[in-house]
C-alpha cells in the first residue's frame, strides 16, 4: 500500500492506506488537542479562528495560527519535493522513507516532551506536529492520486457525497452508457472515502483515550508504529525485488 506501482492502484490498496494513515492521523490530531488544545491538521478551523482573533485583537494567537498554517503547507511542500526527487531517481520506496522519517521525527518530539516538558515549549512542538501532518496528508494524497486524504475530512466527505450521488444515479437511471462496471466503480470509490472518514474518526477517539491514559508515551508509541509500518513495507519491497531478480 506504500509503494507506487506502474499499474493503476486498486481500491483495496487505497482502503488499506486509508485504514493506516487516516487512523494514525486521527490519533495524532486528538493527542495534540489533548496535550496543547489545538488541532495540528484542522486548517479550515484554524483559518476561521484567525478572523476571531482579529476581532478580539489577540495578536499572539493570530500569529501562532498563521504560523501553524504555514508549517502545514511547508510539510506538504517538503513531501512533494521528496516524492519528485525519489521518482526521478527511481526510488520505489520513497513513500516508505517519508513515513519512516515522519515516524522518527514524531518519536523524537514526543521523547523531548517526556523529558523536558514545559508549557513554554508547547508552541514549537505543535508547529512541528503541524508540519508532520502536512507531510502525512501530502504523502497519502500523492500515493493514492488524490483518493485518500488522511487529514482532509471536509474534502473526503465532499468526495463521498459526489460518489454517493453518482452511485444513486447509476442505480436509478436507465441510461444505456451506465454499465455494471461503472456502478461497481462508484461503489468502490464510495467505500474508499467512507473508510477514510471512519478511520480518522476512530483514530480521534482512540487518540484521546490513549493520551488520557498514557500521555506522551502514547505519542512515542504512535511514532514507533509509523516507523514499523514503513520498515515493513521496505523489507517486503526489497524481498520481492530480489525474488524477481533470481
Amino acid at each position: 500500500m506504500l509503494i507506487k506501482k506502474k499499474k493503476v492502484r486498486s481500491h483495496t490498496e487505497d482502503r488499506l492506506l486509508a485504514l493506516v494513515l487516516a487512523t494514525t492521523a486521527g490519533i495524532l490530531n486528538a493527542m495534540a488537542l489533548g496535550a496543547f488544545g489545538f488541532f495540528p491538521s484542522h486548517m479550515t478551523g484554524n483559518t476561521s479562528q484567525i478572523s476571531q482573533e482579529v476581532t478580539t485583537s489577540d495578536l499572539h494567537t493570530m500569529l501562532f495560527l498563521m504560523a501553524l498554517i504555514v508549517a502545514f503547507v511547508l510539510g506538504c511542500t517538503v513531501a512533494r519535493l521528496a516524492v519528485v526527487v525519489g521518482i526521478r531517481h527511481k526510488l520505489r520506496t520513497i513513500f516508505c522513507l517519508i513515513i519512516l522519517a515522519e515516524g522518527a521525527a514524531l518519536t523524537a518530539a514526543s521523547i523531548f516532551e517526556l523529558m523536558f516538558y514545559r508549557p513554554s515549549f508547547n508552541g514549537e512542538v505543535l508547529l512541528m506536529l503541524g508540519f508532520l501532518m502536512g507531510v502525512h496528508n501530502a504523502t497519502s494524497t500523492q500515493l493514492s492520486n488524490g483518493r485518500v486524504r488522511s487529514t482532509h475530512i471536509t474534502g473526503t466527505l465532499t468526495d463521498a457525497g459526489i460518489a454517493l450521488g453518482s452511485w444513486i444515479f447509476a442505480h436509478t437511471s436507465h441510461a444505456v452508457h451506465l454499465e455494471t462496471d461503472d456502478r461497481r466503480f462508484f461503489q468502490k470509490v464510495l467505500h474508499t472515502h467512507l473508510t477514510t472518514v471512519f478511520s480518522f474518526l476512530s483514530g480521534c477517539i482512540a487518540g484521546l483515550l490513549l493520551f488520557k491514559t498514557y500521555g506522551f508515551n502514547a505519542m512515542v508509541g504512535l511514532g514507533v508504529f509509523l516507523m514499523l509500518v514503513a520498515l515493513t513495507a521496505i523489507a517486503v519491497t526489497v524481498q520481492r525485488t530480489r525474488r524477481s531478480l533470481y
